[in-house]
């Protein structure tokens, strides 16, 4: 997925950002220097949470009309489909809108996991003493036990107040509701480094959700459905 070329970019930016951060962060700076990429990243992908907010706004706005075709077409499931399509199209969002921000990440975790699968360079690096390139599903029951646990215990705290937060959106897509916990199975086997990728995105997500919401609210007052 990745070429050579776009690997050793990526090698090149986290050193010259783990010299940035090393008379702050020490022996953790090159941990901190992913950090400050998830961070970078998240922030080009803000138009795509955004999208994702307007479409959890819609949802919860369609709500009683899409329980209103519920009830109509209970007995024809492709009806039904065909009519909440149409609703959803007429409103201007999408019934999977809200996937796109975690599909748009994507490329950026498996970039982290190619880097430090294979490059000696960064795997030499550490996070409170545990390599970057150690896989939780295979050092749980090792000296780094406790930097793995933590790292998917708080990951899995964040999945869950983002699940709650999605399950209180009215018809949100079980997909939806459910992926963040995905994270959480994910970080077991990838490296540590891509684990911790993941739960600075994840903590971005749950921090930045609310405020697009209210921005995607206050557009909604403002802007007939559809136009």
């Amino acid at each position: 997925m990745f070429g050579i070329p776009v690997l050793g970019v990526a090698h090149d930016v986290l050193l010259t950002l783990a010299d940035a951060l090393a008379p702050l962060l020490g022996t953790g700076s090159v941990a901190g220097a992913v950090v400050v990429f998830t961070a970078c990243v998240r922030l080009a992908i803000v138009p795509l949470g955004y999208a994702q907010a307007r479409a959890e706004v819609a949802r919860a706005r369609l709500a009683p009309e899409v329980r209103r075709l519920r009830d109509k077409h209970a007995r024809d499931p492709q009806r039904l489909g065909r009519e909440l399509a149409a609703l959803h199209r007429q409103s201007g969002t999408s019934m999977f809108a809200g996937i796109l921000p975690a599909l748009a990440g994507l490329p950026f975790l498996f970039l982290t996991y190619r880097l430090f699968s294979g490059d000696r360079a960064l795997l030499e690096h550490t996070l409170a003493g545990a390599p970057l390139g150690l896989h939780p599903a295979t050092g749980l029951g090792g000296p780094h036990a406790l930097v793995l646990v933590g790292l998917l215990a708080l990951l899995a705290g964040v999945a869950y107040a983002q699940h709650h937060a999605a399950a209180a959106v009215p018809d949100a897509p079980a997909l939806v509701r459910w992926m963040p916990f995905g994270t959480v199975l994910t970080a077991a086997f990838v490296p540590l480094a891509a684990g911790l990728y993941l739960l600075t995105s994840t903590a971005w997500t749950t921090a930045e959700r609310p405020l697009l919401r209210r921005l995607a609210t206050r557009r909604a007052d403002r802007v007939v459905p559809g136009h």
